[in-house]
């Protein structure tokens, strides 16, 4: 499977390319819809799985303003594509969230996404200004590919990906799996 192969899953995907273009809409700069919405997708389709719709908490879509870090029109703006859509969204401006993890401030939306727990979820898809859909794998797409779920280096927190490996029941879902603890 290559990343070309991933895009074209999502694109013969009404659903997610309906989400895609409701985000496009939103006309956010630099973003980039990421975490379950692509892992999931991929997970699913190596499983033989033919859902309806990607099976995700929600819609994780980020961004990148560093003129505008408001977390209140972050959450309106949730609430608002929730109302549209019908799903959950969570919608964060990645200029502020280099605070949550004791960072530096991103530089851009990529080196957020870079910065996610594990490996295979750092990987994120949006629309370009041609219209095309364009994947985003700061750190490829192997792990992904190759249902492995690994620590990402950048996270000096091991309970926290341990935890996310235990809450979110993976294993069960996706016994193909291989979990790196």
């Amino acid at each position: 499977m290559t990343e070309q192969d991933i895009l074209k899953i999502i694109e013969n995907d009404k659903w997610m390319m309906n989400i895609l273009h409701v985000a496009k809409k939103l006309d956010l700069p630099d973003w980039m819809i990421g975490a379950g919405f692509v892992r999931n997708k991929v997970w699913d389709y190596l499983h033989g799985y033919k859902n309806e719709k990607v099976l995700t908490r929600d819609i994780d879509l980020i961004y990148f303003d560093k003129g505008n870090i408001d977390e209140n029109e972050d959450i309106q703006l949730s609430k608002e594509a929730k109302e549209e859509t019908g799903v959950n969204w969570e919608i964060v401006n990645q200029a502020y969230t280099h605070k949550w993890h004791n960072r530096e401030p991103y530089k851009n939306t990529k080196e957020a996404l870079a910065d996610w727990v594990e490996i295979p979820t750092c990987v994120a898809v949006s629309i370009n200004n041609e219209g095309k859909l364009q994947l985003h794998a700061p750190h490829g797409i192997d792990d992904l590919i190759n249902l492995i779920v690994r620590k990402n280096p950048t996270c000096s927190d091991s309970c926290l990906y341990e935890s996310r490996i235990t809450s979110k029941h993976w294993k069960e879902k996706w016994p193909k799996l291989n979990i790196k603890i």
